[in-house]
Order: structure tokens, then C-alpha cells, then sequence
């Protein structure tokens, strides 16, 4: 099997040098070449035929959200993986890369003088993303426990339709890798009338998502907050979890408020899909719509089975249009979703749903015999 290529473009040697060695270290993977700026990057693209690209954000004669614009020109499909500092300038800067065309991000070690602790952190973020981005390239995974889950779920009966299903109470999104672009492409399609609260997970560091949460309030006519511990949930007011916090939703007083939390990462990421979609089927059962958008992983699946048990409607987007088909292809095998949709027709589906009762299209489910915990 060819290995994965991957040209590595820094304006550091000892950041170069590092992720090469880091990549050298998998059997899968081939570093095949090298760039300290953009320009000299896009030159070697046609020499070395790269099937990856892992860049730089901040570099000089040409920063990576140029760099990235001009690649896209001639390779549209080309897997970008941006280093970004997690500082207010850098998630800014990787929010225009991923923009302007980039497909993932990872962050960059804020200091190279610990040489150990890079390259543990290059193992465990950079590594797994090149894989997921080259998937055709790389050995078939052994069966994990989400494959399991996934085969019991999809094997169990399906329940009568409901004659009429309850109204919507609340949409629910849960998305990763290409969440950003996604978000901001349903968000297009929200107005003023969006009656109900959305709450959402995207997995993110700090900062990365205060400014998400500003730009999906820009492209949108709904007030987009970054959430807070003991926020009051509104109608019409969409709320992305803080980078960091897990965020659940919780009855208070006959009031919906925000409950933030340090627990244990789940699927490896704080905030997890699954701890908002478990509390969310546990507030607005019936009432929930769950979207669950492109992303690696299955971070969402057994939030959506716990949505699903209750009562509650789930969408997902399609392959085709997903940067990474592991979130929305897992809930999608399972049965769990009534539909699974191209990018942009999410946002139109989600407003359907919010019609009144009779309006949307009747849904085919699974029903799981698992419980939800």
C-alpha cells in the first residue's frame, strides 16, 4: 500500500525538522519534501506531488491564508492541515485559512524547547488528522467499540411512526472537522423568525470559539453567543460551547439555562457532542432535533441514540459534502437519522422542522435497545 505523502511547510527549521521526524517515526506516512513560505510551497507542489500539505499560519513573503487561497486554484482537493498558535491573532488567522479553503487545523506547540512534549503532541493531534484526511491511503482500521455499538444499534427493531410528531423545541449541532465552514453555510439561512434556542458543540480550543461564535453572528440574523455558565437559554439565540468546557443544558426554576462543567473529555475532546445531545434528550426529549455535521470521530452517536429513545429527530450531512464523513457517516449507518442531507440543504431542513406540526416530511427510524446513561 503507497504511503501517505506529505510536503511540511514552516518558516522554522527546528518546527520543520521536528514534524518531519514525528512523521517519519509511522509507517504510513512519507515526508516528501519541505518550504519555509508559501512560495517556495506552491512551486514544489507539482514536484513532489504531495496527497497532504501541513502549513504554517504566520509566515513570511507569503502567510498560509494566501498561500492556501492560491492552492486551492490549482488543487482543489488537496487535504491543508494549518499550525495555529492559540493566541486571538492565530485562531483569527486560522478562521481565514479555513475560509479561504484549508481543511483542518491542529495547534502548534507554543514552545520548541520541550522537544519530548512536541512531539508527543504531533503524535496524538497531527498524526490521526493526516490519516483521516488520506483514509484511502491507510491500512483499514481495526473494529473499535463505535463499530460495535454501531452494529447493535443498527440491528434493533424499528418502532411504530409517531401520526403526528411533537413541535421542535430546540436544534442541537454537533460537528469537528470542517464544522467551521459548515456552520457558517446553515447559519446563512437563519433569520429573525427562528423561533426556537440552538445550541452547539464544535470541537475547538479557547478563543477559537468566542471568534467562531462572532462570525456565525455575522453571516446570520440570530445573536450567536459564545456560552456561559448559567446562561439563560432565549429563542432565536444560538449558543456555541466555550473551547475547553463541556456544555449541557439543564431545567431550572421552569427556566432552560447553560450548565458549564470540566468533566472528563469524551472521544478525547472537551466539549463532546454527546455530553450536550444526552442532556438535551434529557431537558426536551421529543422536542429535540439533533443535526449532526461533518466531523472525525463518532463524537454525537450515542447522544443521538439517547435523542432517538426520546422521542427526538435527527439529521445528518452526507458524505459528498463532508470534509471527514466519521460523525455524521456513524449516526448515518446506524438508522438513527431521518435523513441525510448535502450541506446546503441543512439549514433549509432544520427551518422545516420548525414549521408547524404537519409541515415536515415523515422520517424513518431505528429503534435501539440499548439505554441511555
Amino acid at each position: 500500500m503507497p504511503k501517505i505523502r506529505v510536503l511540511i511547510v514552516d518558516d522554522t527549521v527546528v518546527m520543520r525538522r521536528l514534524i518531519a521526524e514525528v512523521l517519519a517515526r509511522d509507517e504510513e506516512i512519507e515526508v516528501v519534501g519541505s518550504a519555509p513560505n508559501g512560495a517556495i510551497a506552491l512551486q514544489k507542489l507539482t514536484q513532489v506531488n504531495p496527497d497532504l500539505v501541513t502549513m504554517d499560519v504566520e509566515m513570511p513573503e507569503m502567510n498560509g491564508v494566501e498561500t492556501v487561497r492560491r492552492l486551492r486554484l490549482t488543487h482543489p482537493k488537496l487535504p491543508v492541515i494549518m499550525f495555529s498558535t492559540l493566541t486571538t491573532r492565530g485562531a483569527a488567522t486560522t478562521l481565514d485559512a479555513l475560509g479561504a479553503g484549508a481543511t483542518d487545523y491542529v495547534s502548534k506547540p507554543t514552545s520548541v524547547a520541550n522537544a519530548e512534549e512536541c512531539i508527543r503532541r504531533l503524535t496524538t493531534e497531527l498524526v490521526p488528522k493526516i490519516k483521516a484526511h488520506c483514509r484511502h491511503l491507510c491500512r483499514p482500521l481495526a473494529e473499535s467499540d463505535h463499530t460495535i455499538f454501531l452494529r447493535r444499534v443498527r440491528s434493533a427493531a424499528s418502532p411504530p411512526l409517531p401520526a403526528r410528531p411533537a413541535p421542535v423545541e430546540i436544534v442541537a449541532i454537533g460537528t469537528s472537522t470542517g464544522g467551521p465552514n459548515a456552520l457558517v453555510e446553515v447559519f446563512r439561512h437563519f433569520s429573525a423568525s427562528v423561533s426556537v434556542p440552538i445550541v452547539i458543540v464544535q470541537h475547538m480550543p479557547p478563543l477559537f470559539t468566542a471568534m467562531l461564535a462572532e462570525r456565525l453572528g455575522r453571516v446570520s440574523s440570530l445573536p450567536v453567543h459564545e456560552g456561559q455558565h448559567g446562561q439563560p437559554l432565549e429563542p432565536g439565540h444560538a449558543y456555541l460551547a466555550p473551547g475547553g468546557s463541556h456544555m449541557e443544558v439543564r431545567r431550572v426554576d421552569r427556566q432552560t439555562q447553560l450548565l458549564l462543567h470540566n468533566g472528563p473529555p469524551e472521544h478525547s475532546c472537551r466539549p463532546a457532542v454527546d455530553v450536550l445531545f444526552r442532556s438535551v434528550a434529557e431537558t426536551h426529549g421529543s422536542g429535540a432535533l439533533a443535526v449532526v455535521m461533518t466531523g472525525m470521530g463518532a463524537d454525537g452517536l450515542r447522544g443521538c441514540q439517547c435523542i432517538h429513545e426520546r422521542g427526538g429527530r435527527i439529521l445528518t450531512q452526507d458524505e459528498a459534502t463532508s470534509v471527514v464523513w466519521g460523525m455524521p457517516g456513524y449516526v448515518a449507518r446506524s438508522g438513527l437519522a431521518e435523513a441525510v442531507l448535502p450541506l446546503t440543504e441543512i439549514g433549509p431542513a432544520i427551518l422545516q422542522h420548525l414549521r408547524p406540526a404537519g409541515a415536515s416530511t415523515p422520517r424513518t427510524t431505528i429503534h435501539p435497545t440499548t439505554t441511555c446513561h
